[in-house]
């Protein structure tokens, strides 16, 4: 593998498994430079076709997936590791199914299903684009099922932490 800064020659320092076991994770030495570098080897399988809405095809491109999810957690608390575990995610999902073609409006469900739980405001403004927002009422909706989802969170947290009756009885026993 050649140095991605010099172009000269590396040597191997460390391999691990990564990606649950279906990469290996090399951490690399420029024997020039001596800058190290992280590669990935992962078996190379079926093209995955990505069908946008206008009909036409395109391969599934994982960094143009992962790039998109980087933009909508850009200065949010949201660490590089979490974006490449949703990234992961979702490709698995995509790619353990039998089919060869998936449609854009797939994916884009699945990124705002896993950015919800991960960052509220990532996933709107990953909805904003996606959806292709046009007016604020749009943003308004979102953000109002968002609220919803939060409080019925909430109150199923408290309804899981809620004390036993005196004696240790329940209502309706007697």
């Amino acid at each position: 593998m050649l140095c991605p800064v010099c172009k000269s020659a590396s040597k191997v320092v460390d391999s691990r498994t990564a990606r649950g076991g279906r990469a290996i994770r090399r951490r690399r030495e420029c024997l020039d430079c001596a800058g190290r570098f992280t590669t990935y080897e992962r078996v190379e399988e079926r093209p995955l076709q990505v069908v946008k809405q206008d009909g036409s095809a395109e391969d599934f491109r994982r960094d143009k997936l992962e790039a998109s999810v980087a933009v909508a957690c850009a200065k949010r608390p949201v660490s590089p590791g979490d974006i490449e575990a949703l990234v992961d995610r979702i490709e698995d999902g995509l790619s353990g199914s039998a089919r060869k073609e998936v449609t854009s409006a797939r994916i884009g469900e699945e990124v705002m299903e896993g950015l919800k739980p991960l960052d509220r405001v990532a996933y709107v403004r990953y909805a904003s684009v996606y959806r292709n927002f046009q007016r604020i009422d749009e943003f308004q909706e979102v953000v109002d099922e968002l609220i919803v989802r939060e409080r019925r969170e909430g109150r199923r947290r408290l309804q899981g932490e809620l004390p036993l009756p005196a004696g240790g009885s329940r209502s309706g026993d007697g």
